[in-house]
């Protein structure tokens, strides 16, 4: 088998998931203004394709790709996938805690984590900052501290 980190990670057009995150932020909006739980469910399945299938397969990566990425200019350079996926699992945790929390009747736990969850979209949809990227980074460096040690 393989060593994963020998593998040569994916390059992706850093607007796609800007893209994204604008797209999860009306979601959220409505999902706050709804209470619906159902409707954060869905987005939490969005979030689980990106975070472990990896961008491309998820429903906003497919739309930037087919509708949006064509209309533009190249990218002037590409990123690596690792980090905007790493925040989408972290969206996806927050999505699955928030839903649990309005299906369950629990509906200030839904607000919270929807709150959340659309704070840290609304940061990289308006001004290209990813909290969740940047645990990502906090995460290898911790790690790459602790094997050193």
């Amino acid at each position: 088998m393989p060593d994963r980190t020998s593998r040569v990670p994916v390059r992706i057009d850093p607007r796609g998931p800007r893209f994204a995150a604008a797209l999860t932020t009306l979601v959220l909006l409505l999902v706050l203004a709804t209470g619906s739980g159902v409707l954060l469910a869905a987005q939490a399945v969005v979030f689980a394709l990106g975070a472990i299938l990896g961008l491309r397969w998820s429903p906003y990566g497919w739309l930037y790709r087919r509708l949006v990425r064509p209309r533009l200019g190249p990218p002037r350079e590409l990123e690596d996938e690792r980090p905007p996926r790493f925040a989408q699992a972290v969206g996806l945790g927050f999505a699955v805690v928030g839903a649990a929390g309005y299906l369950s009747g629990a509906t200030w736990l839904g607000i919270a984590a929807s709150a959340a969850a659309l704070a840290a979209a609304f940061l990289n949809a308006a001004f290209g900052y990813c909290l969740g990227c940047e645990l990502y980074l906090v995460a290898v460096r911790g790690r790459a501290r602790l094997s050193h040690g």
